[in-house]
């Protein structure tokens, strides 16, 4: 009995922010997905390596330090990726930044806003950029797929907002409208482009907040399915957008986020 298969074998994945939280459990699964990973990472090189190591070795998974602010250094990323595999047929935009501690807007400091829309939003520019164009120049890899697949994460505060974080949630929203327009650019050119929205996710980034006994208790109590995701409840959707199974998905903000945007 045969059954259905996610498999993706023989294609190149680029995750970005793939050291920790969301984007290792996305290495994880395109690498049991057969696919190929590059993946960056900033400053967790012990994590990034024993990762590589964990998904292949250098044949099957590659780490690639690079910091992600400007438009260059997302394309910059690209250009790594390409050179390790030769191609790139998924790029996954998991990478960014949300400030933990509150910053209302009246006192938010300038280079605070600054910083968060240059790496959540200006780099991620150029990592689309360059690779539509590369995805435009290669061929699909069988008849009938996909030229590519575009995922980029966005968030519940995207959606609805979020006081006190304002500069988070302008480059979620922006990510979503982002996703809208280049589906309606590229779709017809074969490439599908999607949005992933999880609310809160059990990483190193929300640990103090969701391990605050009052702050974590609220957080659940907003979320109908009672507790905060796993990083492989986000990864997995995100697998799955990048799937024959997903062929005619285009433009869609896939909340994954246990019911929480609708009663926020």
């Amino acid at each position: 009995m045969s059954g259905i298969s996610l498999a993706l074998d023989g294609k190149v994945a680029l995750i970005t922010g793939g050291s920790r939280g969301i984007g290792a459990e996305t290495v994880r699964m395109f690498s049991e997905a057969g696919s190929r990973v590059a993946f960056s990472y900033r400053n967790a090189l012990e994590q990034a390596e024993a990762l590589a190591a964990e998904c292949g070795g250098p044949d099957m998974c590659v780490a690639l330090k690079q910091e992600l602010s400007t438009p260059a250094e997302g394309r910059a990323l690209v250009g790594a990726a390409v050179g390790a595999f030769g191609r790139l047929d998924v790029l996954v935009v998991n990478h960014g930044i949300w400030p933990a501690y509150d910053a209302p807007i009246a006192q938010m400091a300038e280079a605070q806003w600054r910083r968060t829309l240059a790496v959540n939003l200006d780099s991620v520019f150029g990592l689309v950029q360059a690779t539509v164009a590369q995805m435009e120049r290669q061929s699909p890899l069988a008849p009938g797929q996909a030229t590519g697949h575009i995922v980029l994460i966005s968030s519940t505060a995207g959606q609805r907002g979020e006081a006190n974080h304002a500069d988070y949630a302008v480059t979620k929203g922006a990510l979503i409208s982002l996703t809208k327009s280049l589906s309606s650019e590229l779709a017809a050119r074969g490439i599908r482009v999607n949005c992933v929205a999880p609310g809160w996710v059990a990483t190193e980034m929300s640990a103090a907040a969701v391990g605050d006994p009052v702050m974590g208790a609220a957080i659940r109590a907003g979320i109908p399915v009672g507790r905060v995701a796993s990083p492989r409840e986000i990864a997995g959707p995100v697998l799955f957008l990048c799937t024959p199974l997903a062929g005619f998905i285009s433009g869609e903000v896939l909340n994954v986020n246990g019911g929480a945007v609708l009663v926020g």
